[in-house]
């Protein structure tokens, strides 16, 4: 069987943007039981040396639709991520991501395959085939973002669990 760009990269995507959803509501529910202030948990990091909460929400968005998007516009950059963005916008971007990739044309985003994009940052430019950009560079990234912003999550006591993170599986007659 052969898969699709659209396989690939969308229906990855579909898979884990509403569980990150999920469990964003989750984390709301249990800050807000807890009275815990959600504009700290925006700022929260994992480590010092690694972004916060909300870079990790933005990328997920940015490499997921944003990869798409990237791929029809042939250039993908880093994600500008923009400031004073709290716990709701951040579960609005999640959902508004979710929405667009729902709405994306299968054949529109087959079409894409065997298309060039380039990632620039500042003076590097890495040259990728679309399928190599979604398979080594997009979802990599895209699944490392999301388990960071869930270990987040679970790191301040979030009752979270594997199959909070794993989504709608693509399984045999479903």
């Amino acid at each position: 069987m052969a898969i699709s760009l659209y396989d690939l990269g969308v229906k990855s995507y579909l898979q884990i943007v509403p569980s990150v959803s999920s469990f964003l509501a989750k984390g709301r529910s249990y800050f807000e039981e807890n009275q815990r202030d959600l504009n700290d948990i925006v700022k929260l990091r994992l480590y010092d040396d690694m972004a916060p909460f909300t870079f990790q929400l933005f990328s997920v968005a940015h490499h997921s639709l944003g990869a798409i998007k990237g791929l029809q516009n042939g250039e993908f950059n880093p994600p500008n991520v923009p400031r004073g963005l709290d716990y709701a916008a951040l579960q609005e971007l999640v959902s508004n991501a979710e929405a667009q990739l729902r709405a994306l044309d299968v054949d529109t985003v087959n079409g894409f395959e065997g298309g060039e994009v380039v990632f620039k940052m500042g003076s590097t430019s890495l040259p990728f085939v679309a399928e190599d950009f979604i398979m080594s560079f997009s979802l990599p990234n895209f699944y490392f973002h999301a388990t960071t912003a869930y270990d987040i999550l679970r790191k301040e006591g979030v009752p979270l669990g594997k199959m909070d993170f794993l989504g709608g599986m693509r399984m045999k007659g479903a």
